[in-house]
């Protein structure tokens, strides 16, 4: 299938590892130029070094912190400055702070309900408020949001993020109606279990302790969860959706918000 991307730019948010630098991928290898934004400046550098070798497309690291506008707008200028990324056709928000499980979920505190609130969904208004004259209204132009399954359904202990993911979905629909008259379609993808090194490290651990394969174990908590396909999303999975809602392909699409999970919210959506 002819996505009709090869050429056109995109502005990924966490993209150094895991979900982000498979989006960057998936996008690489339909011959999109990538820039690449997060903190950690030698972490963006290996992943450039890596899809230039991989892809021959134009790389761009920008070093900016998501949860501060002054960080974003000085990576944005930095972009403007290029050749190649001046104009910017896609925009994905993949940027994120790690899940942590305190034993009650009321035990967060104000500065960790501000930094992930700042990073998932200020992070995702402030991104698109920032490049929003760099998006051409040709058509071409594509904001995806990678939010959670946190936000659409009650998976303890999930209460932190979920408030932020549920405020980037609504977001989402908001924008795609504001930016609708320019031509710029804006959608949110919601992924529940995906198998980062992260996730695949933490597998590994309670497999170890329960003396059981990985794979059995993953088997025992996806029935736990009602993850009704068995087993969680792989990185390239999101990186699909992803590349094929950035194409011309999905022209039509405006203001989705498309679960990605293996079925686990099958049962609680619209509620």
């Amino acid at each position: 299938m002819e996505l009709g991307l090869k050429g056109r730019t995109a502005l990924i948010t966490g993209a150094s590892q895991g979900i982000g630098y498979a989006i960057a991928s998936g996008l690489a290898k339909e011959g999109v130029n990538v820039a690449l934004l997060a903190r950690n400046r030698e972490k963006l550098e290996a992943a450039a070094a890596k899809l230039t070798d991989e892809h021959g497309i134009a790389v761009e690291c920008v070093s900016a912190d998501i949860s501060c506008a002054e960080s974003v707008q000085s990576a944005v200028e930095t972009l403007r400055a290029t050749a190649t990324f001046k104009s910017l056709n896609i925009i994905v928000h993949n940027a994120g702070v790690p899940a942590t499980s305190p034993e009650s979920q009321l035990h967060w505190d104000d500065p960790a309900w501000r930094e992930v609130i700042e990073v998932k969904a200020l992070g995702g208004l402030r991104l698109v408020r920032a490049v929003l004259t760099m998006i051409p209204t040709d058509g071409s132009g594509r904001v995806i949001n990678v939010t959670g399954a946190t936000g659409a359904a009650v998976l303890k202990p999930g209460l932190l993020h979920g408030a932020a993911n549920a405020a980037l979905i609504q977001a989402t629909g908001y924008l795609a109606a504001e930016l609708a008259a320019q031509s710029i379609n804006v959608n949110a993808i919601i992924p529940g279990l995906v198998g980062t090194e992260n996730r695949r490290k933490w597998l590994q651990g309670i497999a170890q302790t329960v003396a059981k394969p990985a794979e059995d174990v993953l088997t025992g908590l996806s029935k736990e969860l009602g993850i009704v396909t068995g087993r969680w999303a792989e990185m390239s999975e999101i990186a699909d959706l992803v590349t094929f809602l950035a194409s011309d392909r999905a022209s039509y699409i405006n203001g989705a918000k498309i679960p990605i999970d293996g079925g686990l919210t099958l049962n609680m959506r619209g509620r």
